[in-house]
C-alpha cells in the first residue's frame, strides 16, 4: 500500500488551483482561435478576437481568465493501492481551494446556506468532490472551476424510454436556445444520456472534461454530436449571442446504460472559459 499525505496534496493542489484560473487549456485556445478565422459576423470576430487577448492578458499577468472563479470542482482517481494518510482527502481539497483562493485574489463564490442566510463561507468552499475508484497506485486529480453564468443554463429531464435520439436533439437545441447569450458563447456542451436520475448531470460534466472535439469512439454517438454541433452553429446565437456563427465549439456526449423504463438526459453547458488542470501523484 502506497502511503500519500494531506499535506502533499494541499500543497500539489493549490497552484493547480490557479493554473486553471489563469491559463486556458490549448485545446480550448485554439478551438477559439480557429473559430476567430472562419466567423463570418464582423461583431461575432471580434468578441472573439477579444477572448483570444483576454486569455493572453490572464495568462502573462497571472490574473483570472473570468471575475467568476467558479465553483472547485474536483475529480479524482484513487489508485487501490493508495491510502492516503495524516488527513482525509476532503480536508486537503478544501485547504488547498481556501489557500489558492485566497493567495491568487480569486472571487470568494460559495454561500453556505443556498436558501435563507446567504452567507459567504469565505473559503469558496467546501469544494464538490468526485471520487473514482481505480486499479494502481497513483492519484489523479483534476479541477474544473465552474462559473455560475453557464452552469445556470444546464438542464436535467427523464424523457420517455420511447422518445429515442429525436427527443434528445430537440432537448439539447432547446436548452441551447432559452440559454441564448447567458452562458457566454461560444459554448461547449457537455451531455450524460442513461444511469438515472443522478448520473446524467454527472456525465454530462464529465463530458466536459473530454479534449475539446475529441469525438465519442461510438460512431452512432460521434454523427449525433457533429449533427447537434452543427444545428447549434445554425442559431445564429454566436459570440456572446450578439450573432454569428460560432455559438459552440462542440458537442460531447457521455453514456452508460439506463433502466427500461427511463431515458434521463442532461445538458451541462459551459462558458468558452472552459478551464480545467489536472495533476497526477
Amino acid at each position: 500500500m502506497r502511503e500519500i499525505t494531506a499535506e502533499t496534496i494541499e500543497k500539489q493542489v493549490i497552484p493547480l488551483c490557479l493554473t486553471a484560473a489563469y491559463d486556458l487549456p490549448e485545446d480550448v485556445r485554439q478551438a477559439i482561435a480557429r473559430a476567430a478565422d472562419s466567423e463570418s459576423s464582423p461583431l461575432g470576430r471580434s468578441m472573439l478576437n477579444q477572448l483570444i487577448e483576454n486569455y493572453s492578458i490572464a495568462s502573462k499577468d497571472r490574473v483570472p481568465i473570468c471575475q467568476d472563479t467558479g465553483v472547485a470542482v474536483f475529480f479524482v482517481d484513487i489508485g487501490q493501492e493508495v491510502s492516503i494518510v495524516g488527513g482525509t482527502l476532503q480536508e486537503a481539497l478544501t485547504k488547498a481551494t481556501a489557500a489558492a483562493w485566497s493567495s491568487g485574489y480569486l472571487r470568494m463564490s460559495i454561500a453556505e446556506d443556498p436558501m435563507f442566510t446567504r452567507k459567504n463561507t469565505g473559503i469558496n468552499g467546501p469544494p464538490i468532490i468526485h471520487i473514482n475508484l481505480v486499479s494502481g497506485s497513483k492519484l489523479k486529480i483534476t479541477i474544473a472551476p465552474k462559473g455560475g453564468g453557464s452552469e445556470n443554463m444546464s438542464r436535467m429531464a427523464m424523457l420517455k424510454p420511447t422518445a429515442g435520439a429525436a427527443a434528445v436533439a430537440d432537448f439539447i437545441l432547446e436548452t441551447v436556445a432559452m440559454a441564448g447569450g447567458n452562458p457566454c458563447p461560444p459554448i461547449i456542451v457537455g451531455v450524460g444520456a442513461g444511469g438515472n436520475f443522478e448520473t446524467a448531470p454527472l456525465l454530462a460534466k464529465k463530458a466536459l472534461l473530454r479534449p475539446l472535439g475529441k469525438p465519442n469512439p461510438d460512431a452512432k454517438y460521434a454523427d449525433f454530436e457533429k449533427m447537434m454541433l452543427e444545428c447549434i452553429n445554425d442559431s445564429g446565437i454566436g459570440p456572446q449571442g450578439l450573432g454569428g456563427r460560432t455559438t459552440a465549439l462542440a458537442v460531447h456526449i457521455e453514456h452508460c446504460p439506463c433502466h427500461i423504463a427511463s431515458l434521463p438526459v442532461a445538458v451541462n453547458l459551459n462558458c468558452h472559459a472552459a478551464r480545467h488542470a489536472s495533476l497526477e501523484i
